[in-house]
């Protein structure tokens, strides 16, 4: 691997990192911002964005709990660390729509019925 593909990857690393917290406050500021006018849809949509973080974090906290074999240099670790927080997302993403822990429904109902939605 040469000096240049690894300067590419590690930008490339650093994007993925500043797109996450970017992520992270995008939800944020959804969960904060008026809902008095949201549709059905754009409720349901920020519950389920939430759930997708929630179990994206669940599942970097199992992660951490796995003793995992560590590559021998730090350019391949950092490339495996990269995808395996991207893997982690998507399967974050999928579980979140495929609503089999129903924790964004429940939130939408909550949300729903306390705030008069």
């Amino acid at each position: 691997m040469d000096i240049g593909s690894l300067g590419n990857e590690y930008l490339d690393m650093l994007n993925q990192a500043n797109r996450t917290v970017s992520s992270g406050n995008d939800i944020e500021k959804k969960l904060k911002s008026d809902r008095s006018q949201a549709t059905d849809e754009e409720l349901m949509g920020v519950c389920k964005e939430f759930e997708a973080y929630f179990i994206e974090q669940v599942f970097k906290e199992m992660k951490k709990s796995v003793n995992i074999t560590e590559a021998s240099d730090k350019a391949t670790q950092s490339v495996l660390d990269y995808y395996g927080d991207n893997l982690l997302s998507e399967y974050a993403k999928s579980a979140a729509d495929q609503q089999e822990n129903g924790l964004a429904k429940m939130l939408y109902e909550q949300m729903k019925r306390n705030y008069g939605l």
